[in-house]
């Protein structure tokens, strides 16, 4: 029997294929999961296998699973025909999988609504077959009311609300081809994380609803050169230093009343997040420098706002997940950024200890908080927060654990070092009191500036700072099944903490390499930038890939560098006025420090690829450090900051035109003619979040300046290529690029 920390020859040809079938190993694994009021129904969203794309609707109770809805039995097994806006959102949201992608539910969760192929389907988690609503067009977004008497949804821009009899009515019509009711404009569910456009009120009567006008936005063409006779795309893109949508809030009645939230949108012009509870409708707004945020009470008779708060910070405002909310007696739940550490306010009370960095809010439910947060960067566990009894770490296992929880019932699910899992965890699992973290009595101490997680070298699996390594004993919490594939490759990562600033990087070996038996050319496989860890305690699909060139003979570094969450503000805002500098001075310090702790590294052989950010800085390494990096491979690069979007890029860099000098330093665009080693470009031509032109000019530039290069243009591929063969060879064709451009002392191959 094979090791299972082997890959033999058939496992590493046959992986390409498994992990474009797989859509990166996301198909069958539960995800979207509510829990109702009483804790003991949980719903969630799961395909078939792990290789079938269709998601369905189920629904776990008393430890059995029941389909709620299956696609193919309610549309048919064909292609799935998603209106256009739902086919955005779907790509803002990175969405592999169709069929039931998304759902939502009443305030009981009894009536679950969906859409399919733009229909909109009901089903009743108490029985019953799904049954469809006659809906004006195609659908969007379906939300029922909280009594499930009705539910909105969009259509053609517009707003609507219909009776589950098909009684249908419009609520807010666009007023022209500019304008959408309910939808989130491009920047808020591309670098916001607001993905909505609408929020029931509690009293299932009222609605407050965004509306957008893309008017003052500047226009986009996106066409496919490989199909000449389509018609080109129009979309609307606020590149950084542009105008941005204007966004404005409505206080909706279902008997046809209309009232403006008012708040000075001239200094605050995005719309971060809001909500409706039973407080009132509620907003936070943020400036277009983004240095300020603040969380507004909305009046829901007249629309006036007052501020509750206000967060500010020199560099900008960090948005965390699920904030603001509120708990039962009207608290206010934010973070707080203090003494090197992101924090979880109460009320105006830090909950949370020094050095626990919060990550999101989950939920809130009474005056309990659910939360995740790291002490550690490479892993992410859930939390809750009770007043008079601290906070307690709920997931026990090594990973990255997100979750949600009602009625004394908690679901976890995470990226172990296993694979996926998904606990069902009651209150009564475990003990309450063990392995608790008491509230903060005072201000927090002062920690390093650099780095306010704790110091300590990762070379092996180490409990946590905060109660991990004592957690109480429990029953077996029950599971929900993840029917996603095991990779034929397994990831075998070396967690290390390297140079002055213990930069957490993972190494991967080839699984039949021997120390001392050979040096191997190293390759740096990082994101590197905001928003996303790759050196994590969990077997993800990056792992997977970073194991897979490992087999093919080269020593695989993953490093997250300054700039990258998880260890606290200090942290990512070092890159603030200069995204590149730093982020690339920590892969230059970890691949040198790695050399030399482990010989077999050939640091005369180094390659570097990545994908977006990631693909940025491969292509900057060979620019600015060829004394180091030998070859990359650059996939969706943002070659050009300016052209990227107002909201993601003037939070690091400012204004285009106030700070021009932040964008030349961090673009690679007036640096071509550094080129000196070899360079892989790849592009999607249909890529709206990345446009094909920043590789296309920065191409330009270096063939201008004679500079060699290769290009690989991927007609049709968004920002997130979908076809299972291109997905497959673009591994490939990485790796024989590198190899070539790598090649081992002799001419003999660097592999077996």
């Amino acid at each position: 029997m094979k090791h299972q920390h082997q890959s033999d020859d058939t496992d590493t040809a046959a992986f390409p294929e498994q992990f474009a079938r797989t859509r990166r190993f996301s198909l069958g694994v539960p995800r979207q999961f509510t829990v109702s009021p009483d804790g003991r129904r949980v719903l969630f969203v799961r395909t078939g296998s792990g290789s079938d794309p269709v998601g369905r609707l189920w629904q776990y109770e008393a430890g059995e699973e029941r389909l709620l809805a299956d696609p193919a039995l309610l549309v048919g097994g064909g292609a799935e025909d998603a209106p256009e806006e739902e086919r955005l959102r779907r790509e803002r949201a990175r969405e592999r999988s169709v069929g039931v992608v998304e759902y939502a539910t009443d305030a009981a969760v009894r009536v679950v609504a969906f859409a399919l192929s733009g229909a909109l389907w009901v089903v009743r988690t108490d029985g019953g077959a799904p049954f469809s609503v006659p809906a004006a067009g195609a659908v969007v977004d379906p939300r029922p009311s909280p009594d499930g008497r009705c539910v909105a949804y969009v259509s053609g821009r517009s707003l609507h609300v219909v009776g589950l009899d098909g009684d249908d009515r419009l609520l807010a019509g666009a007023e022209g081809p500019e304008v959408s009711y309910g939808l989130a404009e491009y920047v808020a569910a591309e670098s916001m994380g607001r993905s909505r456009g609408y929020w029931w009120a509690p009293d299932s009567h009222r609605l407050l609803v965004a509306r957008v006008d893309t008017s003052p936005v500047a226009r986009r063409y996106l066409s496919d050169p490989a199909a000449p006779s389509r018609p080109p795309q129009v979309i609307r893109y606020p590149s950084a230093g542009t105008a941005n949508a204007e966004v404005t809030l409505h206080l909706l009645t279902l008997d046809g009343g209309r009232t403006e939230v008012s708040w000075d949108r001239a200094a605050y012009e995005y719309v971060v997040d809001a909500g409706w509870d039973a407080h009132g409708p509620f907003v936070a707004v943020q400036s277009r420098d983004q240095r300020v945020v603040r969380t507004l009470a909305v009046d829901p008779g007249t629309g006036a706002t007052e501020a509750r708060h206000e967060r500010t910070d020199p560099a900008w405002v960090e948005l965390v997940p699920g904030t603001p909310s509120r708990t039962a007696s009207g608290a206010l739940v934010l973070p707080e950024d203090a003494d090197g550490t992101r924090r979880l306010t109460v009320g105006g009370r830090r909950v949370t200890p020094d050095g626990l960095q919060l990550a999101a809010v989950l939920g809130v439910e009474g005056e309990r908080v659910l939360f995740t947060a790291s002490d550690d960067p490479v892993e992410t566990h859930v939390w809750c927060h009770e007043p008079g009894t601290g906070c307690r770490r709920l997931s026990r296992d090594p990973g990255v654990w997100t979750g949600t929880g009602r009625g004394g019932t908690t679901v976890l699910a995470g990226m172990t070092p296993h694979g996926h899992q998904v606990h069902v965890l009651r209150d009564d699992d475990a003990p309450a009191a063990p392995g608790l973290v008491p509230e903060p009595a005072s201000a927090p101490a002062q920690r390093p500036a650099h780095d306010s997680a704790r110091s300590a070298a990762h070379d092996s699996a180490s409990g946590s700072a905060h109660g991990s390594p004592h957690l109480p004993a429990r029953r077996h919490p029950e599971a929900i099944a993840s029917l996603a594939e095991e990779p034929v490759i397994v990831p075998r990562p070396i967690h290390l903490s390297l140079g002055k600033r213990e930069l957490r990087a993972a190494l991967y070996f080839p699984s039949w390499h021997r120390p001392g038996t050979g040096s191997l050319p190293v390759l740096l496989d990082p994101y590197g930038g905001p928003g996303m860890q790759l050196a994590i305690r969990a077997r993800s699909w990056t792992g997977c890939v970073s194991q897979w060139f490992a087999e093919q003979g080269f020593a695989v570094l993953v490093v997250d560098g300054r700039g990258t969450p998880g260890r606290g503000p200090v942290w990512e805002k070092a890159v603030h006025g200069d995204q590149l500098g730093p982020a690339l001075e920590d892969q230059v310090d970890a691949v040198r420090a790695a050399g030399e702790r482990f010989p077999d590294l050939d640091l005369g052989r180094v390659g570097i690829r990545g994908w977006s950010f990631g693909g940025f800085l491969a292509a900057a390494a060979v620019l600015h450090r060829p004394d180091v990096f030998h070859a990359a491979v650059a996939g969706a690069p943002p070659t050009d900051q300016r052209m990227y979007d107002t909201h993601w890029k003037e939070r690091f860099l400012g204004h285009p035109d106030e700070q021009p000098e932040n964008y030349a330093r961090s673009s690679l665009a007036g640096h071509g003619h550094l080129l000196r080693r070899p360079l892989m470009l790849i592009h999607g031509l249909a890529d709206d979040n990345v446009a094909a032109a920043h590789t296309l000019r920065f191409s330009a530039e270096l063939l201008a300046a004679g500079r060699p290069h290769t290009v690989l243009p991927l007609p049709g591929a968004t920002h997130m290529p979908a076809d299972d063969a291109v997905n497959a060879n673009l591994l490939r064709v990485q790796r024989d690029f590198l190899k070539e451009a790598l090649p081992a002392p002799g001419g003999a191959t660097a592999a077996r």
